[in-house]
């Protein structure tokens, strides 16, 4: 949590240092939503599906050339996860599983981003810095044994555990979009992590299945400038 503390007062510390020298710095708001899913080398992948989830925060645009190019650091709460999709699957010991119940994710998501403005139409991409602050794991297991008999249901225990996961992730934010002159904007964006998110000697998360897995998601939303003419 101190990296994250350090980058956000890095961020506003900047921002303030920018005001005070420029008077069409603008601070801004930003909402919408994450389609998110998992990347990399998943094992039993078609259990594993997109989920929905919130995204919110603030942002300051700094211009470097007016009115063309500019950066922009936001502070974003961000739900990324999956969905277990009812598929039955064979695991290791023979038997049949299937996987029920949503896994979720709650991420301050710090991108930094090099913003070009042609007209309205915004092109954007840059850094991005993500601190796990929690998880919820949801998931309900059928098991049918290898042999034959009745299955069992087991739901997911510590289901608020994050001892297994890396809550430290760098990653990457690119999108386009369109921002009218006062100042809001509607922007698609894609963000993906460097790394995997669940620690590499852990092999007990998913029964190791997403040992390889990495944080993707495309994003949705409305952003909003104060100050637009």
């Amino acid at each position: 949590m101190k990296k994250s503390a350090f980058l956000i007062g890095a961020l506003f510390a900047t921002a303030a240092v920018s005001s005070a020298q420029a008077q069409d710095v603008r601070f801004g708001l930003r909402a919408g939503a994450n389609y998110s899913n998992l990347a990399g080398n998943i094992k039993n992948e078609d259990t594993y599906n997109n989920k929905i989830g919130f995204l919110g925060g603030v942002m300051v645009n700094v211009p470097v050339v007016e009115g063309f190019f500019s950066v922009q650091p936001e502070i974003l709460y961000s739900q990324k996860g999956f969905e277990n999709k009812p598929t039955e699957f064979t695991d290791i010991l023979g038997r049949k599983q299937k996987r029920e119940g949503d896994v979720n994710f709650n991420y301050i998501d710090v991108p930094v981003l090099l913003k070009i403005n042609a007209a309205g139409f915004i092109v954007e991409a840059g850094p991005q810095y993500s601190y796990l602050l929690s998880s919820n794991n949801e998931t309900k297991t059928t098991i049918t044994p290898a042999l034959g008999g009745a299955p069992s249901t087991v739901e997911a225990r510590d289901k608020n555990d994050v001892s297994g996961l890396n809550r430290n992730e760098l990653g990457y934010l690119a999108g386009v979009g369109y921002q009218a002159e006062n100042g809001l904007s509607l922007n698609l964006r894609y963000t993906g992590a460097f790394s995997d998110f669940v620690k590499s000697d852990d092999n007990s998360y998913f029964d190791g299945d997403l040992k390889n897995a990495r944080h993707s998601a495309f994003q949705l939303s409305l952003g909003y400038l104060i100050g637009g003419k």
